[in-house]
């Protein structure tokens, strides 16, 4: 196999590398628990009206970008670095000020859709968001990559600093989980990665289409040295794990969400909520894992319970809470550490009539958690369906509609904060619908603010980052970054 990294010369190099460290984003949505939530000093309800884009900043990514990108500056460098994957089996390090491609790595060669079985993205390459391990200086991210003229899910590390393959790696997943019922060539990976200190966790699907006897599967992997520690699957046909969020992580443990599973009237995974130990070790104890009373329904309707990562909170007084939002519009607010088993929520609530197939934001507003979804029909708080986003109002027994909010495009929300609590704004692009970015109050989902210009080639349920005072959107063949005015 051929890996191609290309270096920029060694003096611009040397300037990006030594003064002082600011926020990493590693992961999807900035946290274990996929809530979205940054912190942007300055950016507050006053100044979201300036943001404006930055002129000086100038992206350039070959391919398609579904995964979100992430951003890294070690200790002691002056400028950071975007991390950018794309379509065409990419992955790109931009200087974080100037957009400037300090490494690009190219990890092999695309599957064109023609070559596989179902699908809707062609060719493909990386879709799920790659996770960091900034202690290590190592970026781990799933590639399809046709090897000896077949379909195979390669999971890479690389280095940080140049791009260069790390030893031990790629690790191939089909030749790795031999006689377990995996086919790279019907599995896909659309979650983002999640890591859990040495331990590397992917997850997989099936395509657009449902083709094939797949099954939702979570891998983890060992980084040093690189090798499969341990799988989980469903026990049913199908029942894939695609949430663009993929695999949350609170306490010590992973949670994820399956989908439609192809049985009969007994259960076998699907439509479900999982926690699992790091082991990966499957259970029967109703306490790790969740699925509705009408799990059959769901099954039989293509409804899936896995277009939405999972999301664990904590609240005052120590309820430690998961909430599961369904592609059939239904909230589920579960005990963390008691998931209930069959038909065990705590309570539910219908709070959309349209499917939510998103990553939800979320943060703290005193004796509840606000969640922030995208749906196109989206329960408001008059008890009325409207907007494209809506927010929610969690507490330890309850789900309330809060507010709101018009938005034409299918973006997934992300939420910033001058410091973790104040003024916290919604933000979320227009993605495939008026392709323009917008942000909203979080308390009220008042209007903030709206770009003047579109942002072309941003995929459904894409997502922005906040980091190095700007705020990041990538679209196919493109970043583009927004500042504003204030320290």
């Amino acid at each position: 196999m051929h890996f191609r990294t290309v270096l920029l010369p060694a003096v611009f190099l040397a300037g990006l590398f030594p003064v002082f460290a600011t926020a990493d984003v590693t992961s999807y949505h900035n946290d274990p628990a996929r809530d979205g939530l940054f912190t942007a000093p300055g950016l507050s309800w006053r100044t979201a009206p300036s943001v404006h884009v930055d002129s000086g900043f100038r992206g350039v990514v070959n391919g398609a970008v579904y995964a979100q990108p992430l951003y890294w500056r070690p200790s002691g460098a002056a400028h950071g670095l975007l991390i950018v994957a794309t379509e065409a089996d990419e992955v790109d390090a931009l200087d974080a000020d100037t957009g400037r491609t300090v490494w690009r790595t190219r990890l092999g060669r695309p599957v064109p859709l023609a070559r596989l079985p179902c699908g809707n993205i062609d060719p493909l390459g990386i879709t799920g968001t790659p996770v960091i391990d900034a202690e290590r200086g190592a970026v781990y991210l799933d590639a399809m990559v046709e090897q000896n003229g077949a379909p195979q899910h390669l999971v890479f590390g690389l280095r940080l600093s140049d791009g260069r393959v790390l030893p031990g790696w790629p690790v191939n997943v089909q030749q790795a989980l031999r006689g377990r019922n995996f086919n790279a060539a019907i599995q896909s990976q659309r979650g983002a990665l999640a890591l859990l200190g040495q331990r590397l966790f992917v997850a997989y699907g099936g395509y657009f289409g449902d083709c094939g006897d797949y099954h939702g599967t979570v891998v983890g992997l060992a980084t040093e040295p690189p090798h499969v520690l341990a799988s989980w699957a469903t026990r049913g046909s199908k029942g894939g794990i695609w949430a663009p969020g993929g695999i949350s992580a609170a306490d010590g443990a992973v949670f994820f969400s399956t989908g439609n599973t192809d049985t009969g009237a007994d259960w076998a995974d699907g439509e479900g909520v999982f926690r699992l130990s790091p082991d990966l070790a499957r259970t029967a104890d109703p306490h790790a894992f969740f699925a509705p009373g009408n799990w059959k329904m769901l099954d039989d309707a293509d409804l899936d319970m896995s277009g939405v990562a999972p999301l664990p909170f904590d609240l005052p007084g120590g309820a430690r809470r998961l909430l599961a939002l369904g592609k059939d519009g239904d909230a589920y607010l579960l005990d963390r550490d008691n998931l209930g088993g069959l038909n065990g929520q705590i309570t539910e609530r219908h709070v959309a009539n349209s499917l939510i197939i998103t990553g939800p934001a979320a943060f703290p507003d005193g004796t509840y958690e606000t969640v922030v979804f995208q749906a196109r029909s989206a329960l408001c708080a008059d008890g009325t369906f409207s907007g494209g986003l809506g927010a929610l109002a969690v507490s330890a027994t309850s789900i309330k509609p809060l507010w709101c909010a018009n938005l034409r495009g299918r973006g997934a929300p992300i939420v910033t904060t001058m410091d973790g609590h104040e003024d916290p704004i919604v933000w979320v692009d227009g993605a495939q619908g008026d392709e323009r970015l917008h942000a909203f109050r979080g308390d009220t989902g008042a209007p903030l603010f709206t770009s003047a210009a579109a942002i072309s080639g941003v995929r459904r349920f894409a997502t922005l980052i906040a980091a190095n005072h700007h705020l990041y959107v990538a679209g196919d063949g493109h970043v583009v970054a927004f500042s504003w005015n204030g320290p």
